[in-house]
């Protein structure tokens, strides 16, 4: 294992780019795939490219919304002391990098954003508190349990499908999260991986290679800054009502009073928006003034702009893959391939590989739902464990895919080299995993 991790490691750090290049090389790829394997012109192209730039617009919002809202709640005094004492007990390396791959699989499972960012920030508390703890492999674990997001209660794929509205309505209806979050099948998948991955990641700890940084370089300023700043103010009608906590405790009451509502009137159906409801006034309650929530979203959004920039590429690449026909021929090569055993595997496959042209659960589901959903009905799959099966493969190359990593990068102070060669072992084990309970259920 250290033998596999060393090298995997020696090969990220040399050959793999900075994100924003990483998905300029993926739009060259695409152009050329494009012009070589279909009937479209590179002018026909460029146009797919330019028409798409734009499509993702209110996605991108969703998905920047989930990361801030994420952040602001996982960055909230309750959530911060709940992490500090929590990380007291780690006594050891090993434990710590165990501790944070259960708490970011348990994070991500809950909500993708709040993964990421509740990883992060817990993987930095434990640097502060353990010492000669491999950084990046403490990071890299963080990030390990953002797999099983889409799998989750905040998967998009899965709430997009139970969604009354959505683009596949007509053809499958509106599916339960009963059948696709709660089903035993993906339940299966991800108790295994809960199992499994810490203890991975824990066995690919090594002293030869690994990376340390100073604790004092991790000082925690955010409380400190804040009480200097109150401080030195002015006291003026406009700094109190910032600092008031009726202020927030009347905005929440109000949020929490329409998601009880919610809940009410239409049961446990999760979507995008009714989650980043429920994390937006959480943090405003949890932060207790309007002038902390603010500072939190601040710093929020500084993490979230690699999203922001690097999304319309993706869009651009998306509008390729569709208009070209690029994505269809990719699914429809694995759904000749396959029959009803295997179809799920080569779904889940096929999801995998566009994935790195599109990291968008809903964005690649509206590329590959059409043909997936109809060729799984004519093999007798159901389309719940067809949706399924797109959902764990464009969560599953996620683990080598840097642009969700992002987020955790810009937390830690680290590039995606330095964790990517760890996540290449996770990505393979985890593949084995998903496959398997895939096939077997």
């Amino acid at each position: 294992m250290n033998t596999l991790t060393s090298i995997s490691n020696r090969i990220m750090q040399r050959y793999l780019p900075d994100p924003f290049l990483f998905v300029v090389i993926l739009t060259l790829v695409v152009f050329g795939l494009g012009v070589l394997l279909t009937s479209s012109t590179p002018v026909d192209m460029v146009v797919y490219w330019g028409n798409g730039f734009w499509d993702l617009l209110a996605f991108a919002m969703q998905m920047v919304l989930i990361l801030v809202t994420g952040y602001v709640l996982a960055s909230s005094p309750l959530f911060k002391s709940l992490l500090r004492n929590l990380a007291g007990l780690a006594k050891s390396p090993s434990a710590a990098i165990i501790l944070v791959t259960i708490v970011s699989l348990l994070a991500s499972w809950i909500n993708w954003g709040f993964g990421l960012v509740i990883g992060a920030l817990f993987a930095k508390e434990l640097a502060r508190q353990v010492a000669k703890v491999d950084y990046r492999l403490l990071i890299a674990s963080a990030y390990s349990g953002f797999i099983v997001w889409h799998a989750g209660l905040a998967g998009s794929i899965p709430l997009t499908i139970a969604t009354p509205g959505h683009f596949s309505e007509d053809l499958i209806g509106i599916i339960p999260t009963s059948d696709t979050i709660f089903a035993t099948f993906n339940l299966f998948i991800v108790i295994v991986i809960f199992i499994t991955l810490p203890i991975l990641n824990r066995l690919m700890m090594s002293n030869k290679d690994a990376v340390y940084v100073d604790q004092s370089l991790l000082k925690d300023d955010d409380d400190e800054a804040l009480k200097q700043q109150a401080a030195t103010e002015d006291v003026t009608p406009a700094t109190r009502l910032e600092n008031s906590v009726i202020v927030s405790l009347v905005i929440g009451v109000l949020g929490l009073a329409f998601i009880l509502y919610y809940f009410i009137e239409n049961g446990f159906n999760l979507n995008l928006n009714i989650v980043n409801f429920i994390f937006l006034f959480l943090g405003i309650l949890f932060h207790k003034t309007p002038r902390n929530f603010l500072n939190s979203v601040s710093n929020a959004v500084k993490n979230a702009g690699g999203i922001i920039i690097q999304f319309p590429f993706y869009a651009g690449i998306m509008g390729m893959m569709v208009a070209s026909g690029l994505a269809g021929l990719m699914s429809e090569w694995f759904v000749s391939i396959s029959t009803e055993f295997t179809f799920p595997l080569f779904a889940f496959i096929s999801a995998g590989i566009v994935n790195f042209f599109v990291p968008s659960g809903g964005g690649q589901w509206a590329v590959q739902a059409p043909i997936m959903l109809e060729a799984g009905n004519n093999l007798g799959v159901s389309a719940a464990k067809t949706a399924m099966a797109v959902a764990w493969g464009d969560a599953w190359t996620n683990m080598i895919q840097p642009f969700w990593a992002l987020p955790a990068l810009a937390i830690a102070g680290l590039k995606a080299k330095d964790i990517m060669g760890f996540c290449v072992i996770v990505l393979f084990v985890a593949g084995f995993i998903i496959g398997a309970g895939l096939l077997l259920f």
